[in-house]
């Protein structure tokens, strides 16, 4: 027996941004943003809300799997965004699904947040503190971008992903997580300062900031070698693989992988063409779109990997 996905869920906020609106914005076009990003249009969310779309796509990932909510017990929901300090997202969620028995908390591994998120709900289930888990990965990313600056916001949107896992017949054959915070300012993004009777300043600018060369490199060398550790505990070759789902950061860093690892394009499924980069809910959300789409079947061996701020990676093997 594994831990096993058995349900999948995914939404996407229906205001759509092209590449020539954000023209309008920042001096830019649709021909270079395609050319060095892979994306021609982002979800933007205008009344959604993290918990709001973590709850509707965890709504269709349960009907998905064909279980009452009252089945989970654990809700582990990843998140960068979330619309309160307090109460978390997840506890926000679970109220809406009706999920009363679950255990709830939010993590925040920033896009490699799905992956840190299943390893989590893995471990609980393999522990036997939890029987099924709701994981979640939701942003509202477009919140935290600096309209005015080219280097992200052509990159970020908002959505959200989920999915239900539990004991199965097949599931994860092998995870992997990794953090090295010596070079997480090459991604941040700044919280909002001590300030009280004590101290006084004016208000921060909270945006995204990011090298994107530094952020290119670290994903183009760890991620093979985070993959081929992977497979190479587990005992399955590359061959074997038929879907390598990675974080959808930019449509080249993907390219630069395939090429590196000498495995076909075409094992690598994109959907940053039309989410953008959605965080730690690309993962779910592309996963959720193959699922719907009949591109899974029973025995296919897949890869997840996230890469991004902390700096933080992981992977897991699982068997469909």
């Amino acid at each position: 027996m594994a831990t096993g996905i058995i349900g999948t869920g995914s939404f996407l906020p229906p205001t759509i941004i092209d590449n020539n609106e954000l023209a309008k914005l920042v001096k830019t076009n649709d021909e270079w943003i395609r050319e060095h990003t892979g994306i021609a249009q982002r979800h933007i969310a205008t009344d959604e809300t993290t918990s709001f779309m973590a709850t509707e796509a965890s709504l269709a990932a349960i009907e998905n799997a064909g279980i009452d909510p009252k089945e989970i017990d654990l809700i582990v929901l990843a998140t960068l965004s979330p619309e309160r300090a307090t109460p978390s997202m997840s506890c926000i969620v679970q109220d809406k699904i009706g999920a009363v028995n679950a255990t709830c908390f939010d993590l925040n591994a920033a896009c490699s947040g799905f992956v840190y998120a299943l390893q989590t709900a893995d471990a609980y289930i393999t522990a036997g503190m939890a029987k099924t888990a709701l994981i979640i990965g939701s942003e509202t990313l477009s919140k935290m971008v600096d309209w005015k600056d080219r280097s992200t916001c052509i990159l970020f949107a908002d959505g959200a992903g989920a999915a239900i896992v539990t004991k199965t017949e097949r599931g994860i054959l092998s995870s992997i997580t990794h953090s090295d915070g010596s070079k997480g300012m090459s991604l941040k993004c700044k919280e909002r300062s001590t300030r009280n009777f004590l101290v006084k300043k004016t208000e921060d600018k909270h945006y995204i900031q990011m090298i994107g060369p530094d952020i290119f490199k670290f994903a183009v060398r760890k991620v093979p070698a985070c993959i081929d550790l992977l497979l190479e505990r587990a005992g399955v070759t590359k061959d074997e693989v038929a879907y390598y789902v990675l974080h959808q950061a930019n449509a080249r860093i993907i390219a630069s992988v395939s090429k590196k690892m000498e495995i076909p394009l075409e094992k690598f499924p994109m959907n940053v063409e039309h989410c953008g980069n959605t965080s730690s809910a690309s993962i779910p959300i592309l996963l959720d779109e193959m699922n719907r789409d009949g591109l899974l079947h029973k025995g296919d061996k897949i890869v997840l990997c996230g890469f991004g701020g902390g700096l933080t990676w992981g992977a897991q093997l699982i068997e469909w």
